[in-house]
């Protein structure tokens, strides 16, 4: 018997029982259209979540102070300073933009005539370029400010919103710090929640570094700030700014260097084995869907024993009665397959349409989706179309 022949008495045994085999193919579909939906719900967590770490800067790269070894005659503290951060320019490639950060805590009056805690940090006009920051109104300090030491600040956009009503009625206001009137000339936040594990908190104020240094004993800095051209030079910059920072200060002072590129690659990998666990769940739904096909095709077989006992008596060999059978098992889960994929990939695309959110879509889910899904289709049809091709003719002529 011809392949052609045997799709087409397939179809024709598909048309003659729809509402059956329409049912049994539902669950194919359920379980397609998860297992798309689960690819396109794991690629989106995935892009959102490496989107959030790229927001802070994946070019991003900070160094601090951690202190030493405590020796006799050598207990001095050995911080960062500003020629360090000088240094790594002229000694590391690719350095785009740079920083110092130093910080200091006064207590100061704001707009309501109460006191609060500030966080001041001394940066230069780059700091916003490094940390990627944002700015609701206003504008940050230019290398003009720095250079002229114009007493010159912005505030974090909560501050503003909490002491003046919003971040542009900030702008213009004056905050004494040391008995220094400051202008606030903008505010600013960062462009990815860290929930304060960063130098910047709630009450910050920035000021331009040349201007701290009138409140500092001596010029040390609590973070250095660097920002590289492509972020494919930023594991070896790493090394090379430890290694230009260590060389400048006593061999047993501790340095920090680090940068995002280790939590990128773990954020990956978390998304990458929550897909693959998402996926494998959904694969559960379509191997519940083959033994309803399983089910269904063992009910046909029992139905349908007398047309299998005349197909037989006129010629049809066992290997012909098993194709059969097995065509009409895959032919329900291809079905169910390609509607599942239709539907799975409807509701990604009707996204993409209706909103601006570009949500990652998978070609391969899809190709794997009807490749399992036949596969299912061929696993759950065996047993009924081997039982079918092993009943007995005359047996299947007296079947009543």
């Amino acid at each position: 018997m011809a392949l052609g022949e045997i799709m087409s008495f397939a179809y024709d045994t598909f048309c003659s029982n729809k509402v059956r085999f329409a049912l049994t193919a539902l669950g194919m579909v359920i379980g397609t259209a998860s297992l798309i939906l689960v690819a396109t719900i794991g690629l989106t967590g995935r892009q959102y979540a490496l989107n959030q770490i790229q927001s802070i800067g994946t070019n991003e790269i900070w160094a601090e102070y951690q202190g030493g070894v405590q020796r006799i005659g050598s207990s001095t503290p050995d911080p960062l300073t500003v020629e360090d951060l000088q240094a790594v320019r002229q000694q590391v490639s690719g350095v785009e933009a740079a920083s110092e950060v130093a910080q200091l805590n006064d207590r100061v009056a704001v707009g309501n005539g109460k006191e609060r805690d500030l966080v001041i940090l001394g940066v230069s006009p780059e700091y916003v370029r490094v940390r990627n920051l944002v700015l609701p109104s206003g504008r940050f300090f230019d290398p003009e400010d720095s250079l002229s030491h114009n007493k010159v600040g912005l505030i974090i956009d909560r501050m503003a919103i909490q002491l003046f009503g919003s971040t542009q009625e900030a702008v213009g206001h004056v905050i004494k710090i040391s008995g220094l009137p400051f202008t606030i000339i903008g505010t600013f936040r960062e462009r990815v929640e860290t929930f304060g594990e960063t130098e910047i908190t709630e009450n910050t104020m920035l000021i331009p570094y040349s201007v701290s240094r009138y409140f500092m004993e001596s010029p040390s800095i609590k973070l250095l700030y660097f920002s590289m051209a492509d972020s494919a030079m930023v594991p070896a910059a790493t090394t090379e700014i430890k290694r230009v920072l260590q060389s400048r200060h006593r061999a047993e002072s501790v340095y920090n260097v680090d940068n995002l590129t280790a939590v990128l690659a773990m954020m990956d990998r978390i998304a990458t084995g929550l897909t693959w666990v998402l996926f494998l769940v959904s694969m559960v739904t379509l191997i519940v869907s083959g033994i309803g096909i399983m089910n269904i095709m063992l009910a046909t077989v029992t139905s349908r024993i007398r047309e299998i006992g005349i197909r037989k008596a006129i010629g049809a060999t066992n290997r012909e009665i098993r194709i059969q059978f097995l065509a009409e098992a895959v032919l329900i889960s291809f079905i169910g397959g390609v509607v599942g994929i239709i539907v799975g990939l409807a509701i990604p695309y009707s996204a993409r349409f209706l909103t601006d959110y570009r949500i990652p879509i998978s070609g391969l889910s899809a190709i794997i989706a009807i490749v399992v899904s036949s596969v299912v289709g061929i696993l759950f049809g065996t047993v009924p179309a081997t039982r079918a091709a092993q009943l007995d003719p005359v047996e299947s002529l007296r079947y009543e």
